[in-house]
């Protein structure tokens, strides 16, 4: 029997072994933590890159319609390509970074994604932007999984994972609305173009930094890529957000709509079934069956899809109804960032090792659907310190309990196998449920203001419907938040982690 470690375990878990040294010693050890803290930098710069760029071309869009010269009607599709791409496409990312090796697969999304935004950034017409943000979506759906794979195997112990969490977490949290800020400060200042081009700046840090600090880890053992899981669970996805975004444009009874949901759910159906027969499975269900790592899952989706209320309406008040400029529309989201990171920090180094998750993800939920009620106060008088900014702190802060916390359960116990796929079924969760949420809640407020111009007339009444639809939108946010909060409540486990839980096959040996 060999005691040689798998390849993918981390540095850190080979130095447990190890004799301890004296308190006064500066050797390998303390090396060993500062590296591990330098490779969560060029992840979070890296998550940051990807989780901005859902938001950061919103506010540039009317700048490039106007460059470019396309239509009302093909406009979504600036923000819809990504999300095809990025959705459908990240279980397969995520797989290859299990088989390929994380770091290899991160620096290849690293690079793509750089070049595909100078693409975009560059473009002179509508099909190359377009191209260009589908080549983004596909790049991230690479990049994503393999940095919260890299996160989960570097740190395992269980209060530098705390810390780490909570500062993913609250990147992946606050990355909209920091995207809304820069988006807006671009576009005023320089133009639209550079919401795109600012990517190589993030790229070339996270390429440098992955290069020199990241380990190959390239699995020992490569198993076959599930090649029908993979057609069948891209397609499925695609279907479902393809058909999700087009109730945006189309009504819910046109063939485009539903024909492509039901498509996608008979896919996404096969592909469960064809994940219990196959020798190598592209998602092994038992990373999905964990009762914790489910309840995470549901959450992420419902959160993504809630989210929304407040990210896109949001910016559509405070432009169009109070009539701010972009760089003061996403300056109005920064409290909300605020707030989203104290509690993930909160969360993450004190609440979740001491309650666990039951307690904190359904008040986080329940907190962030008051902030979301608490919007539908809000009207063409209302100002933003009285009216404004409390429910969006409220709103911040519930969603800082909710998401770092709910990407360390989903991610914990994890196989070095599965790392992979599982980080990416974290991505995924939280895409399809953001474009679903995009879309649904687009047409209840599109509904909302049509049905209130057909009843009321008068030069207030566009305005009024404006905020009618607004209104319905954080309604329907906050009805999807609370339904969240009543599944974590009964889906998640009482009772707090055991310390020092490692993930599964932390102590592989090859025998």
């Amino acid at each position: 029997m060999s005691t040689q470690p798998a390849a993918d375990v981390p540095v850190d878990r080979l130095s447990k072994s190890a004799p301890e040294r004296t308190s006064g010693s500066s050797g390998p050890r303390e090396e060993k933590a500062n590296h591990r803290w330098w490779v969560l930098a060029v992840i979070a710069i890296a998550q940051l890159m990807v989780v901005l760029d859902a938001t950061v071309v919103n506010i540039a869009l009317p700048s490039a319609q106007k460059a470019l010269d396309f239509s009302d009607g093909n406009r979504q599709w600036i923000v819809t390509a990504y999300s095809l791409a990025f959705g459908s496409l990240l279980l397969l990312g995520g797989r290859l970074s299990d088989l390929v090796g994380r770091k290899i697969v991160f620096l290849i999304g690293v690079v793509g994604f750089a070049a595909a935004s100078a693409l975009a950034g560059a473009a002179q017409n509508f099909e190359v932007l377009v191209t260009g943000r589908a080549l983004q979506g596909l790049f991230a759906a690479m990049l994503a999984p393999a940095a919260l794979s890299l996160l989960n195997t570097t740190f395992t112990d269980a209060k530098e994972r705390a810390k780490a969490f909570g500062i993913y977490g609250a990147i992946a949290g606050a990355g909209g609305g920091i995207g809304l800020l820069l988006g807006g400060v671009l576009t005023e200042h320089l133009s639209w173009r550079w919401t795109l081009y600012v990517n190589l700046f993030f790229a070339v840090v996270a390429f440098i930094g992955g290069m020199a600090l990241l380990r190959k880890g390239a699995p020992a053992e490569r198993p076959k890529l599930d090649l029908p899981g993979t057609i069948l669970v891209t397609t499925g996805l695609f279907s479902v957000v393809y058909g999700f975004s087009n109730a945006e444009t189309h009504h819910w009874g046109s063939p485009l709509t539903w024909g492509f949901l039901i498509i996608g759910a008979v896919l996404v159906a096969a592909f469960s079934w064809w994940q219990t027969r196959t020798a190598h499975p592209l998602l092994p269900l038992r990373v999905l069956l964990d009762r914790n790592r489910g309840a995470s899952f549901t959450v992420l989706a419902l959160s993504g899809a809630g989210m929304f209320g407040v990210f896109l309406f949001l910016t559509y008040y405070l432009q169009l109804s109070l009539h701010y400029n972009p760089v003061k529309t996403g300056l109005g989201f920064l409290p909300m960032i605020g707030a989203l990171m104290v509690a993930a920090q909160l969360v993450t180094n004190t609440l979740l090792p001491r309650l666990g998750p039951r307690p904190i993800v359904p008040v986080g939920m329940f907190l962030a659907a008051v902030g979301m009620a608490w919007l539908t106060t809000l009207d063409l008088d209302s100002s933003y310190a009285g009216n404004v900014l409390p429910p969006l702190l409220v709103i911040g802060f519930g969603l800082g309990l909710v998401m770092p916390a709910a990407m360390s359960v989903a991610t914990e116990r994890i196989g070095e196998a599965d790392a992979g796929v599982a980080s990416a079924a974290v991505n995924t969760m939280q895409q399809v449920g953001a474009s679903i949420g995009t879309a649904l809640l687009n047409t209840l407020a599109a509904s909302a203001a049509t049905s209130y111009m057909t009843h009321h007339t008068g030069k207030a009444a566009a305005a009024q419907a404006q905020l009618h639809s607004y209104a319905t939108a954080y309604w329907w946010s906050a009805g999807l938040l609370t339904l969240g909060s009543v599944l974590a409540l009964f889906m998640y486990r009482g009772g707090r982690p055991v310390p020092g839980d490692q993930p599964a096959g932390a102590a592989a040996v090859h025998m």
